[in-house]
């Protein structure tokens, strides 16, 4: 089972895709995402979002000033001011 996952910024969708973990950095620290996780709502801190494709193969973007939603149905959405892909 993995995640679905959005990760947008105010001006475009940056990255969107099947992922088996999700780290993001929220302002109290950061936090994993995997299915199953129960429903979440968080604010974003500037810092890094790093996402792990059933692959293994890695996605990192830096991000600020928004939040992350895990929802019922292994859905997860990440709303930036600003995001951009770093590897």
């Amino acid at each position: 089972m993995a995640l679905n996952v959005s990760l947008v910024s105010a001006e475009a969708e940056v990255w969107s895709g099947e992922a088996t973990l999700v780290v993001a950095k929220t302002v109290e620290g950061e936090i994993g995402f995997m299915a199953g996780h129960e429903p979440t709502l968080a604010v974003l801190a500037e810092g890094q979002v790093r996402i792990t494709q059933a692959d293994g193969t890695k996605v990192i973007a830096d991000a600020s000033d928004g939040f992350v939603s895990m929802e019922i149905g292994n859905d997860l959405n990440i709303v930036a001011g600003e995001a951009r892909l770093v590897a």
